[in-house]
């Protein structure tokens, strides 16, 4: 019978520690040697485990351990949680080399560019040659089943109209800075490499996700935008924001259109393991209809309020850390708008294992049963102890080809 190799280090370990333990002692029962060995052996292996990959995160943990990560770039589609888990993104696509930071013509862009990237029909997988900022002539105006990930490079998107996801499906956004958006004119853009159409003044926001699908942004840097950071409106849903750190800005994030647009009622997003950091106002996010699963963020900033809604949205809001402001009149992390408390009282809110400090109070609203958040429930909730460690990484990464991330 074939010995397992297994076996034959047990074997090799005996052969060297059985003598010793002769010359030291009285002999001891091979067995047990054996199987001293074995837990020291089974002791390693956790350790090694543990030291390897040990965040609590579980997207990061998912991928950013490989020192190979460039290798397998599209191998981070597969580590997506929540809403947006299924956002495939250009995973079954090609690779796709950005070495162009130019946008001269929203019509007819060179190859090389972004833009020419993200108008194709065909899957990609877009990433970049070198460090860039890409200040965008008009929206950029993505196709379905589209990567971009700014890992090993520092790629800014700033100074002009951002990215806008209208229509489209399978998107993933990670790595990418993202500030400074800009309103765009009323001009002509190509949003596939056979149509282009006459576009309004967009918004200026930094994301605009407009009747989208399977949508996940994941460790962006965004701040200071004409309007919204990120904003979903329009029946999107499937919606996964996660890892992204905010800073310096009003209205941060809006998902849903508007108290009367009740197409949003199906709208479904995930926030976890964000941080909402210096400078922010309110809006982080502001819901309508839909609902919203708010896990594991860091709040360290706002100045009016944290989260609020209108339309009766679903909140359910678990394993968070709010830091209230000084402010004391402040320190309401809710926000229930544009209805009197007859009304807002039976919105479904709850806060569930969220670590409030400097005197921040949550308030809950409706009847708490926990069939209602069903449709607001997307993945399970680390304790908010942990919430410090888990979004220490939050923003775009510093990754460097050849090393974990």
């Amino acid at each position: 019978m074939a010995t397992s190799p297994f076996s034959l280090l047990i074997l090799l370990l005996l052969v060297v520690l059985v003598p010793a333990l002769v010359a030291a002692s009285a002999v001891q029962d091979p067995e047990l040697v054996v199987k001293d060995v074995e837990r020291s052996i089974n002791a390693s292996r956790r350790n090694l485990g543990f030291l390897s990959c040990g965040t609590g995160n579980p997207i990061d943990d998912c991928w950013r351990c490989d020192p190979n990560w460039e290798k397998n770039r599209q191998r981070l589609a597969d580590c997506a949680i929540g809403f947006g888990k299924q956002a495939v993104g250009g995973r079954d696509g090609r690779i796709y080399v950005v070495t162009d930071s130019g946008d001269d013509n929203p019509v007819n862009p060179k190859p090389g560019t972004l833009r020419f990237a993200v108008i194709q029909d065909e899957p990609l997988w877009i990433i970049f040659a070198r460090d860039m900022v890409i200040k965008l002539k008009e929206e950029l105006i993505m196709n379905s089943f589209k990567t971009i990930d700014g890992r090993g490079a520092s790629v800014h998107i700033a100074g002009g109209p951002c990215i806008t996801i209208q229509y489209v499906s399978n998107i993933i956004i990670h790595g990418l800075h993202i500030h400074d958006c800009k309103q765009g004119g009323n001009a002509n853009v190509r949003d596939s490499p056979t149509h282009y159409g006459w576009r309004t003044i967009s918004d200026g926001d930094g994301v605009s996700i407009f009747g989208g699908s399977h949508i996940w942004v994941d460790h962006c840097s965004l701040s200071n935008c004409h309007d919204g950071l990120i904003d979903a409106i329009h029946g999107s849903t499937a919606i996964t924001l996660s890892n992204n750190y905010f800073t310096h800005h009003d209205k941060v994030m809006l998902l849903g259109h508007s108290d009367t647009y009740t197409q949003d009622k199906n709208m479904q997003v995930t926030i976890a393991f964000n941080h909402f950091g210096e400078g922010l106002v309110q809006r982080m996010p502001r819901c309508r209809h839909g609902y919203f699963h708010v896990v594991n963020n860091d709040y360290t900033h706002w100045e009016m309020y944290a989260i609020g809604g209108s339309a009766a949205p679903t909140i359910n809001s678990q394993g968070n850390r709010f830091l209230a402001p000084d402010n004391r009149f402040s320190k309401e992390v809710t926000k229930h708008e544009d209805a009197p408390e007859s009304e807002w009282r039976h919105w479904n809110w709850r806060s569930e294992g969220d670590l409030l400090l400097n005197g921040a109070f949550f308030t809950p609203s409706g009847a708490g049963a926990s069939s209602s958040y069903a449709k607001a429930s997307s993945l399970g909730a680390r304790p908010s102890s942990l919430v410090g460690s888990i979004t220490t990484a939050a923003g775009a990464l510093n990754c460097k080809k050849g090393s974990r991330c």
